[in-house]
């Protein structure tokens, strides 16, 4: 989700007082405040798959995922609203947001792909409890997840590829995460399933 920049700094209390009242999500980065634009069908249609699968796979579990809706605390201190994530450790510092993920999630676009590989990937990789960080692109079939224990280093996964999310035992196709996603690499895929 593409956000706009206001042009004043505020603090960390006024933010948080002020995203309690306001109809539109907020980000808060270095003092300043980005209005979060709205999602396309692709972008909600990743984001809730990905949301439902980590629910229902954790349904019995202490890990609870979380949509876009909350807010993330960085260890930066800035206030980030991931698409997805999944917090097993108690974290009760403030009901409005988490500060404790295992797996955080960002589908992007072409106009925040610069944010999401890195402003937030340095932000996200310096958060202590995070072990893995997904990138999932919704313009192309391309899946990113960058690993703790794999030192940070990025893997790819296409259609045909299983992805295993260490941090909470659950294994999850390409396929499966870009059900129903109308892009050109999806259209030729299911074409080629089907003898088009």
């Amino acid at each position: 989700m593409l956000a706009t920049k206001s042009n004043y700094l505020i603090s960390v209390e006024e933010y948080l007082k002020f995203e309690l009242a306001s109809e539109v999500k907020h980000e808060f980065i270095d003092g300043q405040v980005y209005a979060m634009a709205g999602a396309s069908e692709n972008h909600d249609r990743i984001s809730g798959t990905i949301y439902r699968k980590f629910g229902n796979h954790l349904e019995n579990s202490s890990c609870e995922p979380f949509t876009s809706d909350m807010k993330l605390k960085t260890s930066t201190g800035n206030f980030r609203y991931p698409d997805c994530m999944v917090i097993c450790d108690k974290d009760d510092e403030n009901k409005f947001y988490k500060t404790k993920p295992v797996i955080l999630v960002e589908v992007i676009s072409r106009s925040t792909r610069k944010i999401d590989k890195k402003d937030k990937l340095l932000e996200y990789i310096n958060i202590s409890s995070l072990q893995e960080y997904v990138i999932i692109e919704q313009d192309i079939v391309d899946i990113e997840v960058f690993r703790r224990s794999n030192h940070w280093r990025n893997n790819h996964y296409f259609l045909g590829d299983e992805i295993v999310f260490e941090s909470i035992g659950l294994t999850l196709s390409v396929e499966e995460i870009y059900h129903r996603v109308q892009n050109e690499d999806m259209t030729e895929f299911l074409n080629s399933k089907t003898g088009q």
